[in-house]
């Protein structure tokens, strides 16, 4: 008997530990890094007909299938792939996020969601990841474990030198629109800070993770380092060159790529804080 309680507080059982799981590319991703092959994955309703390279990570070099995203995504789609379970991503503790939940009770597939929600820290997130790969059949990730911790003794080192770069995390919306993230409610962003990242962040309001705002407004909120949005939903740099407050915003300032859905893996973790570490080097007193 397999079974596992997800952070939803749902207990899913099997009468053998599964072996054909498909997932929500994010948490299929995690899962790749762990050491265990999704034999599909999906994509939300931000998604497209092909899988986003960017939320993909390590696993768009796997020759996963992807069964599609958001509403495309039914009963027929889930039943090819024969899966023995769904793994999916929850941000509100209440929902999978990205998967119909009678969907998959129709098909009688266990479905396990892991939050990657502002209630989670980045250390617990990795941990259930790691701890459901493990009930999988995943072996030990130690290897990865220390290359995390050493990344985030870079970053340490790196925001408390004099004048180091304010950061502001955003996605762009399109000419007219920005949404600016608040960090507290993201465990990666969150746990930057921790380590001594200063950010700028927005006025309280509407929105959870997001403020929605204008570019004049995040351009006057003296960010020296704007970590943007590079997923394919997010409106790519080299669109926005026509907006004068982007331009106003960017005059200066360095402007590096930030995955908001970075797969839960202790590897990936890594390397994104490798980057911040080193865009704060880089721009540090500029």
């Amino acid at each position: 008997m397999w079974e596992f309680t997800d952070d939803r507080g749902v207990r899913a059982r099997a009468a053998r530990r599964p072996e054909r799981v498909v997932a929500y590319v994010r948490a299929g991703a995690a899962l790749w890094e762990l050491g265990l092959r999704p034999v599909a994955v999906y994509g939300s309703g931000h998604d497209g007909d092909a899988i986003d390279p960017v939320k993909a990570g390590e696993l768009a070099t796997a020759a996963v299938p992807y069964l599609g995203a958001g509403k495309t995504l039914d009963e027929h789609s889930l039943a090819g792939a024969r899966p023995d379970l769904i793994v999916d991503v929850t941000y509100d503790d209440r929902f999978a996020y990205a998967v119909d939940d009678g969907v998959a009770e129709r098909l009688g597939v266990p479905v396990v969601a892991l939050s990657v929600g502002s209630a989670v820290n980045l250390s617990s997130m990795l941990g259930r990841f790691a701890e459901l790969a493990t009930s999988l059949g995943a072996g030990p990730r130690e290897a990865a474990e220390a290359e995390l911790a050493l990344a985030e003794d870079a970053v340490r080192v790196a925001a408390a030198v004099p004048r180091a770069p304010k950061v502001l995390a955003l996605s762009a919306a399109g000419p007219d629109q920005v949404h600016l993230a608040r960090p507290e409610a993201w465990p990666e962003l969150r746990h930057l800070a921790d380590l001594g990242v200063q950010f700028v962040s927005p006025e309280p309001g509407p929105g959870v993770n997001w403020s929605t705002t204008t570019w004049e407004y995040a351009a006057g909120l003296g960010a020296e380092l704007v970590l943007a949005d590079s997923r394919s939903n997010a409106v790519p740099e080299r669109e926005l060159a026509g907006i004068d407050a982007w331009r106003t915003l960017t005059d200066g300032t360095a402007v590096e790529p930030w995955n908001p859905e970075l797969p839960p893996g202790a590897r990936a973790s890594a390397a994104f804080h490798r980057a911040v570490a080193h865009a704060l080097t880089e721009h540090g007193g500029h």
